[in-house]
C-alpha cells in the first residue's frame, strides 16, 4: 500500500486569511498523524502566502513521522532547509501570482542549478525529491543529477475531461514510475488528487507516496480532519 503524504498548506490559508491564530496548522498535523497520515507536507512559498517560517520550525519539533518541505530552488530556502533539516524536501516550480503549483519543473533546462541545489541538500543530510511531469527526458535528468526521488505531477491526469483521456494519462503515469524505478529513483504522485480520482493510481506498484492537501482539508472543514484522513487512507487500502 502506498503511503499518504498530508499537505496542510491550506489549513494555514484559512488562518492567513484573517490573520489571527486559527485554525492552526501545527494541530492540524498532529490530527493527521494520529489519523494515519504518513507524513506531513508544506510549500514554504517566497510569498508565505500560507505556511510561514514559524510553522516550519514547529512542524519539526513535534511532528512524528515525516516533515516533506516543498520549496523553490533558490538560495533562501536552501538556506532554510538547511536549518530545518526536514526529512525531504520536494523542488518544485513556482510563480508569485500563480493560485497553485502549475506544472513539473523542467530539469533539463536548469540542470545545473538543480543539480548543484540538490548537492547541496544531499550533503546536508536531506533525501531530495523533484516535481515534474510524466516526461522521460525529464526523468532521465532527476537520475542524472543523482535526486533520490521524482514526485510526479498528476494535473494532466486530475483534469482530463473524459474517461478515455484520463485513462490514455494514467498509463503515461506507469510508464513514468516504471522508468524511475528502472533507474533506481524512489516515486511519489501528488496535484489535484481527491477521493474520486486516486483509485486508478493507487493500482500502480512504484508509486510509493501519494501526497494529497486541498481534497483533504475540503473534506476536513465537513467532516473533520480525522475523518477525511480516515476516508483517503481507506481509497489507499482497498
Amino acid at each position: 500500500m502506498a503511503r499518504l503524504g498530508v499537505n496542510i498548506d491550506h489549513v494555514a490559508t484559512l488562518r492567513q486569511a484573517r490573520g489571527g491564530v486559527d485554525p492552526n496548522p501545527i494541530t492540524a498535523a498532529v490530527v493527521a498523524e494520529l489519523a494515519g497520515a504518513d507524513g506531513i507536507v508544506v510549500h514554504l512559498r517566497e510569498d508565505r502566502r500560507h505556511i510561514q517560517e514559524r510553522d516550519l520550525r514547529l512542524l519539526k519539533e513535534v511532528i512524528k513521522t515525516k516533515l516533506d518541505l516543498e520549496m523553490a530552488a533558490t538560495p533562501e530556502m536552501v538556506k532554510i532547509a538547511l536549518q530545518i533539516k526536514p526529512e525531504l524536501v520536494t523542488l518544485v516550480p513556482e510563480k508569485r501570482l500563480e493560485l497553485t503549483t502549475e506544472g513539473g519543473l523542467d530539469v533539463i533546462g536548469h540542470h545545473e542549478n538543480l543539480q548543484k541545489v540538490t548537492a547541496t541538500l544531499r550533503d546536508g543530510g536531506i533525501v531530495v525529491s523533484l516535481f515534474i511531469d510524466p516526461i522521460p527526458e525529464q526523468i532521465k535528468t532527476v537520475h542524472k543529477i543523482h535526486a533520490d526521488y521524482i514526485e510526479i505531477h498528476t494535473g494532466k491526469y486530475v483534469n482530463a475531461r473524459s474517461e478515455k483521456d484520463r485513462m490514455a494519462e494514467a498509463e503515461v503515469i506507469v510508464n513514468a514510475a516504471k522508468l524511475a524505478a528502472k533507474l533506481g529513483l524512489g516515486v511519489n504522485a501528488g496535484h489535484g488528487l481527491n477521493y474520486t480520482n486516486i483509485k486508478p493510481l493507487t493500482r500502480i506498484p512504484e508509486i510509493e507516496e501519494f501526497n494529497i492537501g486541498h481534497s483533504i482539508v475540503a473534506r476536513a472543514v465537513l467532516v473533520g480532519m480525522e475523518k477525511a484522513i480516515r476516508d483517503m487512507k481507506q481509497l489507499l487500502l482497498s
